[in-house]
């Protein structure tokens, strides 16, 4: 069963993205194929460069480039919130592939979940 755990939550400021990449993490090594969309302001998640001190925390770019590591199968980014955020692809983290979020998309999951 498959498992895509949509994020449109930004990376600093809640925990609920940060535990929603430990679901992912801990379904990745139990084996359970998982992929991680992010949408709206969630997509700053994959920005390059990130520099979380100023807010005091890790920042979550680490995090992610160890996702193929854990097992997670993909780290997607919703074109429409790219494009309202102002990202392009050479902008992403490496790992990030750019994608439309719509029923064709969570017709592919078995599971669909949402963080936050």
């Amino acid at each position: 069963m498959s498992t895509l755990i949509i994020i449109d939550q930004p990376p600093y400021g809640s925990w609920e993205g940060r535990e929603a990449l430990d679901m992912a993490f801990s379904l990745a090594a139990f084996d359970q194929p998982v992929s991680l969309l992010f949408c709206g302001a969630g997509v700053n998640w994959l920005r390059k460069g990130q520099d979380a001190a100023k807010v005091h925390q890790k920042s979550i770019e680490r995090n992610l480039s160890a996702a193929p590591i854990f097992g997670v199968e993909a780290l997607l980014a919703d074109s429409h919130a790219c494009d309202q955020y102002g990202l392009v692809e050479t902008e992403l983290l490496d790992q990030a592939t750019i994608t439309d979020f719509g029923p064709e998309l969570t017709a592919r999951f078995d599971h669909v979940a949402f963080a936050g």
